[in-house]
């Protein structure tokens, strides 16, 4: 099982630029073609949301225009950038579904891995959201998986990794989410975007990974929480989630540099 994980594409209007600099049209191309590039291929890319930069729906058809480059079926999950409707309307059930109260929430099976996602975006709020009905959902679609491993996706980390502006937004109804997760002990990762950064965690008895931004809008990490909240431009980046042949599930991020020339080791 191979997967690439992007997010916080932040996809403009064409020709637009993203906070008046940030290419982010470009760097989501970037990403797909190294994506594309890989031998072996990854056999699904899921991202997990700030899909669009405003919510517009140019930009969401945008975004599928790039996304749809991907040589392999891929899944999205809507963060707080993004309008659900919209989201619905470019990418179609072959890419997201909603629940019925709305929320872009579904579950399928790749190889023996149940994935998950879910819905933590809430309009008007740049933080996460888990309330008691998508915990019931969530309850419901952990237990149809019996005993295979389960991979969550969604937009927001459940928990804090010392970056001040994401931190700021916060996580309600974290606590719920905790609950599940200590309840079943087959979560075997959860997926997350929102912070700009490659970050690892241990929470609840499994690890939270969040992915790099496909965008190029790298945050400017200050783990002092004194500064403004700022972004270093890059050339945009991805996960890649890996079942070793021992059964465990090895992460590894990548990016969209174009220059890729291998080097020998030698003696000097």
């Amino acid at each position: 099982m191979l997967i690439a994980h992007l997010s916080d594409t932040h996809v403009t209007e064409p020709g637009r630029r993203a906070c008046r600099v940030a290419d982010t049209n470009a760097a989501v191309s970037r990403c797909v073609a190294r994506i594309n590039a890989l031998r072996p291929r990854p056999d699904l890319a899921l991202v997990t949301g700030d899909i669009t930069n405003d919510g517009r729906q140019e930009q969401m058809r945008e975004a599928a225009r790039i996304l749809s480059a991907l040589g392999m079926p891929f899944r999205v999950v809507p963060g707080n950038h993004d309008d659900r409707g919209a989201l619905l309307e470019a990418f179609g059930p072959e890419h997201c579904t909603a629940t019925d109260d709305g929320h872009v929430q579904y579950a399928f099976d790749h190889e023996d891995v149940r994935l998950i996602a879910v819905d933590s975006s809430e309009p008007g709020t740049p933080g996460g959201v888990f309330c008691d009905r998508r915990a019931r959902w969530l309850e419901a679609a952990l237990a149809s998986a019996g005993e295979r491993s389960v991979i969550i996706l969604l937009h927001h980390p459940p928990l804090k990794f010392g970056v001040l502006e994401t931190d700021a937004d916060g996580f309600e109804g974290a606590g719920r989410l905790a609950e599940l997760v200590r309840a079943h002990g087959n979560v075997e990762r959860i997926l997350c975007g929102h912070i700009h950064l490659n970050a690892h965690a241990r929470w609840c008895g499994t690890t939270v990974s969040t992915a790099p931004a496909a965008s190029g809008m790298r945050l400017a990490l200050d783990l002092t929480m004194t500064e403004d909240p700022a972004f270093v431009l890059d050339d945009g980046g991805f996960l890649l989630h890996h079942r070793t042949a021992d059964g465990g599930l090895a992460t590894h991020c990548l990016n969209a540099r174009p220059d890729e020339r291998r080097h020998p080791f030698h003696p000097d």
